[in-house]
């Protein structure tokens, strides 16, 4: 069997309109390529940075050997994990899955115990989200209640039978977003209050209404309240058809408190990195859904915090709303794990989306089709990324959108 040493490790970039896309590049010494993408704007700047400074520990280990290098690189980290390191080691491991998986010539599902299922129903994330607060990068955009029923119905008539949807209400003729827990208004009380839960409710009416009774809906809060304000959002939408409420939070006993509590199912962890991590909500039966973000974690260690949930009686999802290699490394994860409940997708994607990947995902009512290409089954087109420079502020880091407002 081939045994390639890796040659080189780098990171690369590219603008992705209102953020930036971050890729892993390794190099084998027999040319085999391994890609994985990772992310710098949701709240982890410098993750590159820990990438690139492991690289040397990296360098002419053998690619097959992806679990001892993971675990080398934790224990010259240990002190420091988590967070942007953690990340770091999900990225590595990751490119060197892809790696490995292209020396054997087969897909990545089948270093994961092979795949189960060859379609994963999917959701229709940020919906609204991105149209309402990321113009001009995705349109048509949101301007008020009618361009949110539109939406909720071209939903329906694509064929999707999930959405999920963010914290919205609707003044004066104008859509308003709430998310303080990203500072967007400033408000650290984090304070749910009566203008905003009212708002939010007759935002999942409305959605409701137009994407009709088949369409699953499901809101993510965020780290935008706190225990009290989502008990109280979650008591002014008790009476509604709701897939799941998604929450935010550090405390498992305040999410074990939380779900005690709601009348629908709740989802959480898409922040949370390691088995460890995930262990103290699994026993404090604070989740119905634990949600893993494999970019952050690695597939190859998310599939053992998947274990842990489902010997708890959890099912998982993933998070997943980077670029079309993200999509892709998520989708194999998910078609490998037995406990899968849903998979999150963006549907709506900038306009040179399709320019910057070999493929795309391919969607058929409503599921995302599961291909059989080698490694992850697709890769990043590296002459493309040049024509569009990373920008220097983007993400959440990036410069403040007008058109949130005070609850």
């Amino acid at each position: 069997m081939a045994n390639p040493r890796i040659a080189e490790v780098k990171t690369l970039s590219c603008s992705a309109s209102w953020r930036n896309y971050y890729f892993v590049k390794i190099t084998t010494e027999d040319g085999t390529v391994g890609w994985s993408e990772f992310d710098e704007g949701f709240g982890s700047p410098g993750v590159g940075a820990v990438i690139n400074q492991l690289s040397a520990k990296v360098v002419g280990q053998s690619v097959m050997n992806h679990e001892r290098i993971r675990e080398e690189l934790f224990g010259m980290t240990r002190p420091g994990a988590g967070g942007v390191v953690g990340q770091g080691l999900g990225a590595i491991e990751n490119a060197l899955l892809d790696a490995k998986a292209k020396t054997l010539g087969v897909p990545c599902y089948e270093l994961l115990g092979g795949k189960m299922r060859d379609r994963m129903r999917v959701y229709w994330s940020h919906c609204v989200t991105w149209r309402a607060t990321r113009t001009p990068h995705y349109q048509p955009a949101i301007t008020n209640a009618d361009g949110t029923r539109a939406l909720a119905r071209e939903v329906r008539d694509k064929g999707f039978t999930a959405l999920k949807t963010n914290i919205f209400r609707y003044e004066d003729g104008k859509i308003l977003g709430w998310a303080p827990g990203f500072a967007r208004p400033f408000e650290p009380g984090l304070n749910a209050e009566r203008t905003m839960i009212n708002g939010l409710r007759e935002h999942l009416q409305i959605m409701r209404e137009a994407a009709g009774p088949d369409v699953d809906i499901l809101l993510d809060l965020n780290f935008n309240m706190r225990t009290e304000g989502a008990l109280k959002v979650l008591r002014a939408i008790a009476d509604l058809d709701m897939f799941w409420i998604e929450f935010d939070t550090r405390d498992p006993q305040a999410l074990a408190h939380l779900r005690a509590r709601s009348p629908h199912p709740i989802a959480s962890g898409e922040t949370l990195i390691g088995v460890q991590q995930f262990m103290p909500f699994f026993k404090a039966q604070a989740m119905d859904v634990a949600i893993v973000d494999t970019p952050w974690n690695g597939v190859w260690q998310s599939m053992k915090i998947a274990a842990a949930a489902e010997a708890h009686e959890v099912n998982v999802a993933c998070h997943n709303f980077y670029g079309h290699l993200c999509t892709m490394m998520n989708a194999h994860f998910c078609a490998a794990i037995p406990n899968l409940r849903i998979m999150e997708v963006d549907i709506d994607r900038i306009a040179w989306d399709h320019e910057l990947f070999t493929h795309v995902p391919e969607y058929q009512d409503g599921h995302l089709v599961m291909p059989d290409r080698p490694g992850w089954g697709t890769e990043p087109i590296e002459a493309v990324m040049l024509k569009y420079p990373p920008l220097v502020s983007h993400g959440l880091m990036g410069p403040p959108r007008a058109n949130t407002a005070r609850a």
